[in-house]
């Protein structure tokens, strides 16, 4: 596995391709947050096409449209959501809208007031869902023009801090992995109104339950992936330092959990055809990789890769 530098770019925390995979947008996670833009090349060669201010602090996920026509960051530290228009060349424009959410959370020390950490379209590209950790919410937008209009909010439990959340190929079900209270919350879908509600919650890690008592290790769920045949749930773990398995069924049924190969594992991603899961520690600093069985059960693939503190790993075409 290739570790070296394919570009140059301030606290990247965060990376997506463009739908036809010439351009690379990276989050820049800075208290002036920006988002940069690279054109891809051959042999891994990222060239730099400029940068744009998100016009909030701390952007943690950026998100290409479908049609690639903008790029949508979520500013953790100001709770905001922008809108960047894409050129024909792959750069960005100025910022088209910014919306600030609203609300707060009962943990004073991550929800004391709105804290956006995804922003993503549903299936369909009809609607734009920004998942919020400090406010407790999912806000679902229409786009239009370059302008983000509310179309609707759902409010999960108190304390819960959503952080992510993954489609089932249906477009009806999608998966949010909860940040604070390490759990996961299967959710109906309405692809009509962008509406979710939540019908499921289950512990993130299937056989040690919801946080431990005061004293023991917390555990911080971080990336939800669905697999592409509609079966299997998989959810990074924090703190247990493992991937954890679901049947995608009505209930949501544990099925079990691997070691990650490292430390903290902060995101996963399926290679090209479904049979390895990448995972980036970020406290171990590799990139481990692991086989994805027929039965939805995950193990070693080999030894990890060594790398500068992995905070997304984004497998290469």
């Amino acid at each position: 596995m290739r570790t070296e530098p394919a570009a140059d770019t301030p606290d990247p925390s965060y990376l997506a391709l463009s739908p036809d995979g010439r351009f690379l947008y990276a989050a820049n996670a800075l208290d002036a947050g920006a988002v940069s833009a690279f054109a891809v090349e051959g042999d891994g060669v990222l060239r730099p096409l400029g940068s744009r201010s998100t016009h909030g602090s701390n952007p943690c996920h950026v998100h290409v449209r479908p049609d690639g026509r903008h790029v949508l960051s979520a500013n953790y530290k100001s709770g905001s959501v922008a809108v960047h228009p894409v050129a024909p060349d792959g750069s960005l424009g100025e910022a088209s809208d910014v919306v600030r959410h609203t609300g707060a959370g009962p943990d004073p020390e991550r929800q004391d007031g709105p804290h956006a950490h995804q922003v993503v379209s549903d299936p369909a590209g009809r609607f734009v869902l920004a998942v919020d950790l400090g406010a407790d919410a999912v806000f679902t937008y229409t786009l239009d023009s370059g302008k983000l209009t509310p179309a609707g909010e759902a409010r999960w439990r108190p304390g819960a801090g959503p952080r992510h959340l993954a489609f089932h190929p249906s477009g009806r079900v999608a998966y949010v992995s909860d940040e604070l209270d390490s759990t996961v919350t299967a959710c109906a879908y309405d692809p009509e109104r962008g509406r979710l509600t939540r019908q499921r919650i289950v512990p993130a890690v299937p056989e040690a339950g919801g946080q431990p008592g005061a004293g023991a290790e917390r555990n911080y769920p971080s990336e939800v992936l669905v697999s592409a045949d509609g079966r299997f749930v998989y959810v990074a773990n924090r703190g247990r330092d493992c991937v954890a398995w679901f049947a995608a069924d009505d209930e949501l049924t544990p099925l079990g959990s691997a070691p990650c190969g490292g430390r903290w594992p902060r995101h996963i991603a399926f290679g090209r055809d479904g049979r390895l899961l990448h995972v980036a520690n970020q406290h171990s600093d590799n990139l481990a990789t692991l086989h994805v069985r027929d039965d939805g059960s995950l193990t070693p693939a080999g030894p990890a890769a060594s790398t500068g503190t992995p905070t997304m790993v984004l497998p290469a075409g």
